[in-house]
């Protein structure tokens, strides 16, 4: 590991972890009324309440008991599904709404110290994201921002929470990264890295942050269906046995992610934010990064952006504190936001990323809609997204290109940069104008 200056690397215990969160402290829950059912090839499963079907793989979500899906002849195999709630890290429920600091009527790009890293303008010269499609399986992407433009008839609601899609029901967090791939180019707010992608909302997130992995399959399955381009998958369980249920869900995943694939979807997620070494971590898996086909993405950040000083302690390219690592477990490092735990400087958010938020309003337990504005935030969430947005434009370029030629452009472009270890980059640091 090269010095980075004031940071230190954290190393958190993963033993009580294991479920579906955009966040790095999860709790897990095993469901007992709906499962992950493989199914015994063609045929459907009569008699069972279906709630994912998921065409193309022979994986369905179903509700019912054990015994049920033991006499039933098209079920091959089953597992519990899992539901977890989320806590998100210290340092982003810290950090700031523009609202509450001195720039809330000025243009914001000066802020996006990882769009200027990347130069997403100049890449903007050859294309922002025409003709391409990437869909956001989050918590939910806000269409009432007015930074943002979602394609609200494509767009869908994967928990039946009878909520809808395209809002910030499950959190702030889907808009934000939403925002990261493609806030529109409008001459006020931020900047998306493919501003003009038809953006989709796959939301995975009920209030309380919680998730199914069901849903999350179900929800990648559907965006290689409506030919998304790009999945973005902030989110992540870690750490997850590759034996018993562990080794049922790996499966299942590897066929869906397998799929999705073939069908043209490049999918982008986040590494995982608990400063875990994937390559040398025993007999557990992260997921769905360490899936089959996966583009995982961990983070870099500076230390000392707009700290009213002239250098900074930590480059953009430098990983971050939190970011998980690897050598074979990480596709590319992108912009993801840093901290100094320690600084008291009062401007250390800026060294997080920027980006749209939604923070949702409930009246009586009743979602009502959203407050819209900018904040900050940290974590592979926010890394992988700029890949997204980066394949997005890639694809533009060239759309004859298959996901695995647009993950190729972006490898063969990206370089580890000098002095630092390779297992935090894969193949290297987001390079986007060399990708095009």
């Amino acid at each position: 590991m090269p010095n980075v200056n004031r940071r230190t690397f954290l190393t958190v215990s993963g033993a009580t972890l294991g479920g579906i969160a955009t966040g790095t402290s999860v709790t897990a829950a095993v469901r007992t009324d709906r499962f992950l059912v493989e199914t015994k090839g063609k045929g459907g499963l009569r008699g069972l309440d279906v709630v994912h079907e998921m065409p193309g793989v022979d994986f369905a979500v179903v509700r019912g008991s054990k015994n049920e899906l033991r006499r039933h002849k098209r079920v091959k195999d089953f597992a519990p599904d899992v539901e977890i709630e989320l806590d998100d890290p210290d340092v982003n429920a810290r950090a700031p709404t523009v609202e509450e600091t001195s720039v809330e009527d000025e243009d914001l790009y000066p802020l996006q110290w990882d769009k200027q890293d990347l130069d997403v303008a100049t890449a903007h010269e050859t294309t922002k994201g025409e003709d391409t499609r990437v869909a956001i399986i989050d918590t939910g992407v806000a269409a009432g921002h007015p930074d943002l433009e979602v394609n609200e008839d494509v767009s869908r609601n994967f928990t039946g929470d009878d909520l809808g899609s395209a809002n910030a029901a499950g959190g702030y967090h889907g808009t934000h990264v939403g925002g990261i791939v493609a806030a529109q180019d409008n001459g006020k707010g931020v900047i998306g890295t493919a501003s003009e992608t038809d953006l989709v909302d796959c939301r995975v997130f009920s209030p309380n942050s919680l998730a199914s992995f069901g849903d999350i399959l179900a929800a990648i399955v559907y965006s290689a269906g409506i030919d998304a381009d790009v999945a973005n998958l902030s989110l992540g369980a870690y750490p997850v046995s590759r034996k018993g249920n562990g080794q049922f869900y790996g499966k299942t995943l590897n066929s869906v992610m397998t799929h999705a694939n073939k069908e043209g979807t490049l999918l982008c997620i986040a590494a995982g934010n608990d400063s875990a070494d994937l390559q040398h971590d025993g007999n557990v898996i992260s997921l769905p990064n360490e899936g089959a086909q996966a583009c995982s993405v961990a983070a870099t950040g500076p230390i000392g952006f707009n700290w009213g000083e002239e250098r900074l302690d930590a480059p953009p390219e430098s990983p971050a504190f939190y970011t998980n690592y690897g050598t074979n477990a990480i596709t590319l490092a992108a912009p993801g936001g840093d901290a100094d735990l320690e600084t008291t400087n009062p401007n250390y958010y800026f060294d997080l990323v920027l980006s749209t938020i939604a923070e949702p309003v409930f009246e009586d337990g009743t979602y009502t809609g959203a407050d819209y504005s900018y904040g900050w935030a940290a974590g592979t969430s926010m890394a992988a997204p700029n890949v997204a947005g980066a394949a997005a434009l890639v694809k533009s370029a060239n759309p004859n290109y298959t996901a695995n030629q647009v993950e190729s452009a972006l490898k063969r472009a990206a370089d580890v940069p000098e002095d630092y270890d390779k297992a935090y980059y894969g193949s290297g640091y987001l390079n986007i104008l060399d990708a095009l």
